[in-house]
């Protein structure tokens, strides 16, 4: 059961990610690799101003603002330079690796002797049933901001940047803001992923992003499915339907490890699941 419960902790932890990707690849239709290195940045800041004891109320906004930065450069090199976006994703990414090495000063920091977002609130007295509801309470947060966002004028424009770029342009809406402010709100959340995991895991690695894009990938396409086969419009559903694709992603790894599969081959078996996700939908159609 520890399997288990330790993937429901990151499944929510995760939800931040899967929920950038969303926004990146699925309403801006842009392959966000720069999603790597801002999870990293966010575990980083975290890390950093937790060792120096800064209080609570400062690090999240520290660390949505590292993330958003990252995100916004990645959108002002694809939208001004007219630089591809995978291209400005890798360009970003492999920058940042060098920008969190440089913040830590070294390749890990633990975070012995500091307290979390994990300690400080008390709802329960089983720390992991206490972990368990305050990450559930964040990331319901997270899950209102985003759907009442999307849900505005300025979502509802988002989205059509997404859908038809040149018609919402022919409306005058500046698509290449959109397009910024998309990217720089989707790695804000997946370095919010970042500051949750650092905290529950106590420590900060420089290498604890590689492949991380993956996970909200496959998030994403296990929720891209489920929308699919039961014909879901609704926007609120949807992202219910994302942090569920986090959840039953990391289940399905915990499956894999429990039944005894060496651990060496967690990515291969990760590369695997997400290609029979992306596979479904279009084996139906084959048959059909």
């Amino acid at each position: 059961m520890d399997f288990y419960l330790t993937a429901l902790l990151q499944g929510l932890c995760f939800s931040g990610i899967a929920l950038g990707i969303y926004i990146s690849m699925k309403i801006f239709n842009i392959p966000d690799i720069t999603t790597d290195g801002s999870y990293t940045l966010g575990g980083v800041v975290t890390a950093i101003l937790l060792t120096r004891h800064l209080p609570g109320y400062l690090i999240l906004p520290a660390v949505i603002f590292a993330g958003g930065i990252a995100g916004a450069i990645t959108g002002l090199i694809h939208t001004k330079l007219k630089i591809n976006p995978l291209l400005a994703g890798i360009l970003v990414m492999t920058a940042l690796y060098s920008i969190n090495l440089t913040l830590m000063a070294r390749s890990n920091l633990p975070l012995i002797g500091t307290s979390s977002i994990f300690t400080l609130l008390q709802i329960l007295s089983n720390p992991n049933q206490n972990t368990f509801w305050i990450l559930s309470l964040f990331v319901l947060g997270i899950t209102l901001l985003i759907g009442y966002l999307l849900k505005t004028d300025f979502g509802i424009a988002m989205r059509a940047t997404g859908n038809s770029e040149s018609m919402i342009r022919a409306l005058g809406v500046n698509t290449d803001r959109m397009k910024i402010i998309g990217l720089a709100l989707a790695n804000a959340l997946t370095a919010v992923s970042g500051y949750l995991i650092t905290q529950l895991q106590g420590f900060a690695d420089i290498n604890m992003g590689i492949g991380i894009v993956i996970v909200g990938l496959g998030s994403v396409i296990i929720a891209e499915t489920l929308i699919g086969w039961l014909h879901i419009t609704s926007v609120w559903l949807s992202l219910v339907l994302v942090l569920g694709g986090a959840v039953i992603f990391q289940m399905v790894l915990a499956f894999t490890l429990n039944i005894g599969v060496d651990a060496n081959l967690l990515k291969l078996v990760t590369a695997v699941f997400v290609l029979v996700i992306v596979s479904l939908p279009r084996l139906n159609r084959i048959k059909d």
